[in-house]
């Protein structure tokens, strides 16, 4: 899981569908990237259930899985977010 969230592009999109269900085009509007590597990247998320996909007429809506995959994102950005000590 960690390692799909390490690449930036991965981490923006699944961020972005945080709070709401956005479909492919508006993602790839949203970050300059191309439909077809916005779809690469939600496939590979969606994999890993970390997102699901609702399809709505011609388009397909993304959103994050559940409630356990907001824990560990907004843990995760709390703890990066913390100040760095020396614990040794």
């Amino acid at each position: 899981m960690f390692h799909l969230l390490g690449d930036v592009n991965r981490l923006r999109l699944i961020c972005a569908c945080l709070e709401e269900a956005v479909c492919v085009q508006d993602l790839a509007d949203r970050f300059s990237l191309t439909p077809s590597l916005v779809s690469h990247h939600l496939r590979l998320l969606k994999a890993a259930r970390l997102m699901r996909a609702e399809r709505r007429g011609k388009q397909v809506f993304y959103t994050v899985n559940d409630e356990h995959v907001r824990r560990v994102l907004s843990d995760m950005t709390i703890h990066v977010a913390e100040e760095t000590g020396d614990e040794r």
